[in-house]
């Protein structure tokens, strides 16, 4: 590449320069010449110190992964035999997980002759997706595992 539009390390645009020329400028500053837009014609390049550049992205890219918003995935477990207190309590804690943002996925265990009552199970779940479902989105149905029935609800966006 012959010539590059040139931008100074105050952010002056000097214009299409021959890039022997912008080496040379660089030297003189002691700083580097960098190629900022290659796909640009001509490619755009500007003097600066490479070591706070870089510094500079790492530093950027730092501050755009902590206002990333993580999704996590809460697990609530119960028995078909739950008491309508503790019920009401793990649906309280349901609301506060969906409140901040995240995934909960609602374990029904059965123990023993509790699979011979697989309904009771359904029902509970049933009467939780009723309860819930203006506040989320079933993410999957509830389903049978094993000795387990489970269901995910995420937040509506």
């Amino acid at each position: 590449m012959p010539e590059i539009r040139l931008i100074d390390d105050e952010g002056n645009q000097l214009g299409v320069v021959k890039t022997d020329e912008a080496l040379k400028m660089a030297e003189e500053k002691e700083l580097d010449l960098v190629e900022i837009s290659p796909q640009a014609s001509p490619p755009v390049c500007k003097v600066l110190d490479y070591g706070k550049y870089k510094f500079d992205q790492k530093k950027r890219i730092k501050e755009a992964k902590k206002k990333q918003a993580r999704v996590q995935l809460k697990e609530i477990k119960m028995r078909p035999k739950i008491d309508s207190h503790d019920y009401d309590y793990k649906k309280k804690h349901i609301e506060e997980f969906l409140a901040k943002g995240d995934k909960v996925k609602i374990t029904l265990q059965f123990r023993g002759r509790e699979m011979a009552h697989i309904d009771l199970g359904e029902a509970i779940l049933a009467k939780l997706k009723e309860e819930l479902k203006d506040s989320v989105t079933i993410e999957r149905e509830p389903k049978l595992e094993g000795r387990q029935m489970i269901m995910i609800v995420a937040p509506i966006k």
